[in-house]
């Protein structure tokens, strides 16, 4: 067995350590340092903007829930803290369950994980939306997902559109960008 093999980490180890960590593949990967102002103020607005666009949805509103940096155990050996995640049970101890929709608000330190590494993770774990909000651009990304390939649905500096389960969601986004001027 190859000594990075043997390296590999699992949700037993992920809980016992100290400090803010995911676990992807078995690997550890530390995560960027606590969010800053521009992080949180973007992550508030984003949540409270996603709960009202889904509370008009007949399908959505009453069957799911909105929960930030909550812990996806994906599998053994991976584990995530995804900024927002939007699950379709209510989730009181460990998640397990596969968001529906998934955002990150992407730093310069997280740029390559969320671009990249759980860009790809998301897909092939099959979670349906993926939205990154790019605060460096003053923009933000949605990617539904089609044939197990995430595909760029919109794109926008003032507001998105996407359907999520027969639902039109449009998102303004322009008040994110605020805390930047």
């Amino acid at each position: 067995m190859e000594l990075a093999q043997r390296l590999r980490y699992t949700y037993d180890d992920y809980r016992r350590w100290q400090g803010d960590w995911e676990l992807i593949d078995g690997f550890p990967v530390a995560m960027a340092p606590g969010p800053f102002g521009v992080h949180q103020f973007i992550a508030g607005l984003l949540y409270e903007r996603l709960k009202v666009a889904l509370a008009e949805c007949p399908i959505i509103g009453p069957n799911c829930y909105l929960y930030p940096e909550l812990d996806w155990i994906v599998d053994d050996y991976t584990v995530v803290r995804p900024d927002l995640s939007l699950i379709c049970k209510k989730v009181l101890e460990h998640n397990t369950t596969p968001p529906r929709l998934i955002a990150e608000i992407v730093s310069p330190a997280s740029r390559q994980i969320d671009e990249q590494v759980k860009f790809e993770l998301y897909a092939k774990e099959g979670v349906p939306l993926y939205i990154l909000v790019l605060p460096h651009l003053q923009k933000v990304r949605v990617f539904a997902l089609r044939d197990g390939v995430y595909e760029k649905v919109d794109e926008g500096s003032e507001k998105v559109i996407f359907d999520i389960d027969g639902c039109v969601v449009e998102l303004d986004v322009r008040s994110f960008w605020e805390i930047l001027r």
